[in-house]
C-alpha cells in the first residue's frame, strides 16, 4: 500500500494554518525547518491577475531520491504504507552532508538552525495514523484543501490529476499526491513570487 496526499488548490487560501499546526504538533522550533511549506504564485498585471497557493509537504515518493542519496541509510521507505522516514540519530547532519536535500526536487528534507542540525521532514503524522487519525495539516485546514490516505482511495475519490500551479510532477520519483489544480485560463506570466521563510521559489 502507498500512502499519500490530496491537495485542492482551488480551496487553498494561503492561510498557513497547515504550516503552523504542523510545527506545533511536532514541536518544530521557530526557524528555517518547516515540514509543510506554502508557496504563493502571482501572475499577470492589474486588472488581469492570477494568484494560487501551493502546499508542499514530503510527497513520500514511490521512488524517493533521498533514500538512495543518503550515504548512511538514515532514510528508509516503509514497506507497509510507503511512508518515507528518517532516523535522525543516524543522520550525519547538515554540516557534514546535505545529499538528501540536493536529491529531492521538492526540498522536503529540512534542517534546523542549530549546529550540524539533523535532517527532519514530514512523516505523515505517524503517531496520528496509529490512532486512525488524519495528519494534523489535514485536520487543521479550515478550507478542507488537504486530505491523506491510501493512494488508491484518494484516486478513487478525487481522480488521478498530478498537476497544480507551481508544481512539477517527477516521473522519476513519482510523488504520492493527487491534485485539483487552480487553472490559469489566460496563460499569464509570473510577475512576482512570495514564499514563506525556508521555502523555495517556483518558476
Amino acid at each position: 500500500m502507498q500512502t499519500g496526499f490530496y491537495f485542492d488548490q482551488t480551496r487553498c487560501t494561503g492561510c498557513f494554518t497547515c504550516v503552523v499546526a504542523c510545527k506545533d504538533w511536532h514541536d518544530v522550533p521557530a526557524g528555517p525547518a518547516s515540514w509543510m511549506r506554502v508557496t504563493t504564485i502571482e501572475k499577470g498585471k492589474y486588472p488581469d491577475v492570477f494568484v494560487a497557493f501551493l502546499a508542499t509537504p514530503c510527497y513520500h515518493c514511490l521512488e524517493p531520491a533521498c533514500v538512495d542519496a543518503c550515504p548512511v541509510n538514515a532514510i528508509t521507505k516503509r514497506a507497509k504504507d510507503g511512508i518515507v522516514v528518517v532516523d535522525r540519530e543516524t543522520c550525519l547532519g547538515r554540516d557534514k552532508c546535505q545529499l538528501c536535500l540536493e536529491a529531492c526536487s521538492y526540498e522536503a528534507p529540512q534542517f534546523g538552525a542549530e549546529e550540524n542540525a539533523k535532517m527532519q521532514k514530514c512523516d505523515l503524522c505517524l503517531d496520528r495514523w496509529a490512532e486512525h487519525k488524519k495528519p494534523i495539516c489535514v485536520d487543521a485546514c479550515p478550507m478542507r484543501a488537504l486530505d491523506a490516505g491510501p493512494m488508491k482511495e484518494l484516486k478513487a475519490k478525487y481522480g488521478d490529476i498530478t498537476e497544480a500551479e507551481g508544481f512539477t510532477y517527477s516521473e522519476k520519483m513519482i510523488p504520492s499526491v493527487v491534485c485539483k489544480p487552480k487553472k490559469d485560463t489566460k496563460g499569464l506570466a509570473v510577475q512576482k513570487i512570495e514564499v514563506a521563510p525556508g521555502c523555495r521559489t517556483v518558476s
